[in-house]
């Protein structure tokens, strides 16, 4: 009677393990058994406000993050569901925190490692390197084309995709039709970045550990703007992303939340996250920087004092040139704070002595 009492179907669907299907249930499932429970006599009614006024008080005890329940514990002790909400709007509900992970993008394994869900990553992408313990795990394929079949064949009951990988929505459907959940994110800033961390806390039992990190994170933010202070702004950067063609960081770029952490300022305005840019818009603007990006996108650029016209800048005529490492500066993950480190201390050396 008790069980099928507390069956009342609101309709969302959730996840168990291996991508097993189970059906979440309502609250008024539970007050459907508190009721027949403690119906009956006035001693009973009387027990049942007692429940009811200790249980209210519990609730206000359990921590609340933002798109994210908290994980529980069954009456076995065992953890029990948990649900976000991610950056497509989705409820993503599991039975029970996810053990056997498949991030589609280096961004999120970077994450799972920093917040120590490490040990929950089953798999990896081609270009992933870090941590030094991803290259042990098996790779399907690139973030740009992975291997479908390959992702199911192994049985994960999470996987962890970028918004930006629109292309590859049909096919992971897949995914979705075998009861295996996709969870999406899209971190474009700081915030962006630290909320997915944060949600992927959620979803591996260890929002604790997640937020603490998140925490050592933005005292690093803090300590960089305290130290940079009214200097902030005075230095003009320009980020090449690709020499060839010339492609810069706009505005909608994680480099230019790092670009304006870190005390400088992106002389490219457009409103896009990568902008093709001429070499006489590059002229005008002059900057007292140069940063070249190298890795995937930009491999082995050539040295801008080597380029034709590129003389003719301030910043290469000074030797104001750095090189930065795309997979730090460029992916929106937790060594993006990192980046913002190195390029204070880079573009005010002398705060830095």
């Amino acid at each position: 009677m008790i069980f099928s009492c507390l069956q009342r179907k609101t309709g969302t669907v959730k996840y168990g393990l291996m991508g097993r299907r189970l059906t979440h249930w309502d609250g008024a499932g539970s007050v459907c058994f508190l009721g027949k429970f403690f119906g009956g006599g006035r001693s009973h009614r009387g027990f049942a406000i007692v429940f009811f006024v200790l249980l209210a008080c519990s609730l206000l005890l359990v921590p609340a993050s933002r798109g994210a329940s908290a994980v529980r514990e069954n009456a076995g002790g065992e953890a029990a569901a948990v649900q976000i909400t991610d950056d497509l709007g989705q409820k993503i509900v599991l039975a029970r925190p996810a053990r056997r992970i498949i991030p589609l993008y280096g961004a999120f394994a970077e994450m799972l490692f920093s917040i120590g869900a490490g040990q929950s990553v089953i798999a990896r992408t081609q270009a992933d390197k870090f941590s030094p313990d991803i290259a042990k795990l098996p790779s399907i394929g690139t973030h740009m084309r992975p291997d479908v079949e390959m992702i199911i064949g192994l049985n994960p009951d999470l996987v962890i995709m970028s918004a930006s990988r629109k292309d590859e929505f049909p096919e992971l459907s897949r995914l979705v039709a075998r009861g295996i959940p996709v969870a999406v994110f899209d971190p474009r800033n700081f915030d962006g970045i630290f909320s997915a961390m944060t949600r992927l806390g959620m979803l591996c039992g260890g929002v604790e550990e997640a937020n603490a990190y998140v925490g050592t994170l933005r005292e690093r933010l803090k300590a960089v703007r305290d130290k940079v202070g009214s200097e902030a702004g005075k230095k003009k950067v320009f980020f090449e992303i690709r020499a060839e063609p010339l492609t810069g960081a706009g505005q909608g770029s994680i480099v230019n939340e790092i670009i304006s952490a870190s005390g400088g300022e992106n002389v490219l305005g457009n409103e896009k996250g990568i902008v093709r840019y001429s070499m006489e818009s590059l002229l005008f603007e002059n900057p007292d920087y140069y940063i070249v990006q190298e890795g995937p996108m930009n491999k082995s650029p050539t040295d801008p004092r080597k380029r034709a016209h590129f003389d003719r800048l301030k910043s290469v005529r000074e030797g104001r040139i750095i090189v930065a490492d795309e997979l730090i500066y460029s992916r929106p993950g937790p060594r993006c704070v990192e980046a913002v480190e190195r390029l204070a201390a880079a573009l005010y050396p002398e705060l830095y002595r």
